[in-house]
Formats: C-alpha cells, sequence, structure tokens
C-alpha cells in the first residue's frame, strides 16, 4: 500500500456510509462551519468538518490577537471519528487559538474505503491540509492523536514545507517503529487488524472497516520520517502512563528529531485523545500558535 502525491480535492454531496448528517454550511455566534466529501488523490472520500475559531490567543502571553488566525487539522486516532465526543473535545479547545479541521479517516464512520492503519491515511490528511489552505488559511498545524500522530509525522515528511506543506507539527502517543507488540493492547490491536474476526469485530463493534490486504510496500516508519520534517517546527507529546507504546517511543522520535523537535512527556497521562486533558490541549494550541509564524 504505497503512498502517492496528494491531487485535486473535490466536494462530494454523497453521504455513502451514514444518513446522520447532511452536508452543510452553517454561520454560528462562533464563526463558520462547513461540513462536505473531500475526494483523496486515489480517489475515497473522507468525511471532514471546518469550524472557523471565534477568539485566537497568543502562544506566550495569552492574550487575544487580532492576526488572523492559523487552522488546527486534527488526525484522529485508529477507530476514532470525527464525530467522537473526545475529537469534539480536542476541537473545542484547539477552537479557542484558530480554526479547526477535523475529518474522518478512510474506512472510519462516513468515510469511504478501508483502514490501511496509517499507510494511505496520508492521502486523507493531504486531502484536509488542501481544503484548510483553499479556505483562505495561510498557516497550518496538523495535530495527531496515535495512528494519526504516526501519519502527521510522515505527511511532513512528504510534503516539506512548500505548497500543500505545513507549518507546525503535532505528534501525540504515536510509535516511533512499525509491528511493535510489545504489551497487551498492541497484540490486541494486530488481532484486530490481521485476523478476519478482528476485521469483522472492527467492522460491527468498533465502526472500523479494515483493509485485508498487509502493506506492500511498507511505508517509511514514523522514527525514519522525523529527520526529514526541518525546518518545520515539531512536538511530540507522550504519556508516561501510555498502556500501548512506552517512553522508548517518543525519546526515539525526539532523538530523530534532534534541535528541530520537542519533546513533553506528561505525567499520569494514558493513551492518545481519550487520555489528553484539556490544560494539555490549551498548551499545545499556544505552542502551535507560536510557533506557526
Amino acid at each position: 500500500m504505497s503512498t502517492r502525491p496528494a491531487g485535486h480535492v473535490a466536494r462530494s454531496t454523497s453521504r455513502p456510509y451514514s444518513e446522520t448528517h447532511s452536508v452543510s454550511r452553517d454561520v454560528t455566534s462562533g464563526g463558520t462551519r462547513l461540513r462536505t466529501f473531500l475526494r483523496t488523490a486515489d480517489g475515497v472520500e473522507i468525511d471532514s468538518v471546518y469550524e472557523s475559531g471565534s477568539v485566537v490567543y497568543d502562544g506566550d502571553s495569552g492574550a487575544a490577537r487580532s492576526v488572523p488566525e492559523p487552522v488546527f487539522v486534527v488526525a484522529h486516532g485508529f477507530t476514532g471519528e470525527a464525530d467522537r465526543p473526545h475529537i469534539r473535545r480536542v476541537a473545542r479547545v484547539l477552537a479557542r487559538y484558530g480554526a479547526v479541521v477535523t475529518f474522518s479517516f478512510r474506512g472510519h464512520g462516513a468515510s469511504g474505503g478501508r483502514s490501511t492503519v496509517g499507510d494511505r491515511e496520508v492521502l486523507d490528511l493531504a486531502a484536509a491540509v488542501a481544503w484548510a489552505r483553499e479556505l483562505g488559511h495561510e498557516r497550518v498545524v496538523t495535530v495527531g492523536f496515535s495512528m494519526g500522530g504516526s501519519v502527521v509525522l510522515r505527511h511532513a515528511a512528504v510534503g516539506g514545507g512548500g505548497e500543500g506543506g505545513v507549518d507546525a507539527v503535532v505528534s501525540v502517543s504515536a510509535p516511533a517503529r512499525w509491528f511493535y507488540r510489545g504489551t497487551a493492547p498492541m497484540r490486541r490491536l494486530h488481532w484486530l487488524v490481521t485476523r478476519p474476526s478482528g476485521r469483522l469485530v472492527g467492522r460491527y463493534g468498533l465502526r472500523t472497516r479494515i483493509h485485508h490486504r498487509q502493506w506492500d510496500p511498507v511505508p517509511l516508519s514514523p522514527v525514519e520520517a522525523v529527520p526529514r520534517i526541518a525546518p518545520t517546527p515539531l512536538l511530540i507529546v507522550h504519556g508516561d502512563q501510555d498502556g500501548y507504546f512506552p517512553l522508548d517511543h517518543p525519546r526515539m522520535l525526539a532523538a530523530a528529531a534532534g534541535e528541530n523537535g520537542e519533546l513533553w512527556v506528561e505525567e499520569g497521562m494514558g493513551h492518545a485523545e481519550n487520555a489528553a486533558p484539556d490544560a494539555l490541549l490549551g498548551r499545545i494550541g499556544g505552542w502551535a500558535v507560536a510557533r506557526a509564524g
């Protein structure tokens, strides 16, 4: 499952996997809210939501800013989706610092296709970033959690700092290397992905449709991607109580980033979106506003 360059981004008013929501455009007291489908370079439709921020705060002083707001593109973890409560909470906190784009990766929620567990998902993120640029935002920050954390690293490594690239990257609870089975949660995840019975559980129990094919070729690993991100600012966040990936993972990523990366090890924090407290998300928003230029 190889990654191809991002191509044209198109809208679709169809909703192939859900009838819960319709494609919409709303103007609220907090700004504009758009919901649509984006078409990736390989033709998958991605359910996506844009919400303009109502107030933007300075990353250092906390004071209100009058400069054009950045946009945060949020990449969720495996089995997540744009409508999950923890993703909506992330969006609400980051909206204090700029506009927010959330979306469901392929195979998740109302998006089309099947999950490749971090491979072709780079194309999904590329479509969301391109949409954010199209909406007029000059500064784009990607924030990824777990699987999404690995995707934002690889996307930044491939996209660089030019057109289609980003201005800052935040990776939370991401693995450093593929095929890790050193913890019980990761052994369960591998069963879910590699076994037919596991993929049935994923489809009907977790609302996640998983591709049956193995990676071919194996994509660039997160730790291999990190050195290619410079000079784009990079923040790596990891909990010291993460049950999926122990601390050698973020430390490997930080070592690979060198002076270009910053590592926050959060005391008492578990894994990904569910474990990230509002205070941490606010600190991430402030860091991004200060670093994204």
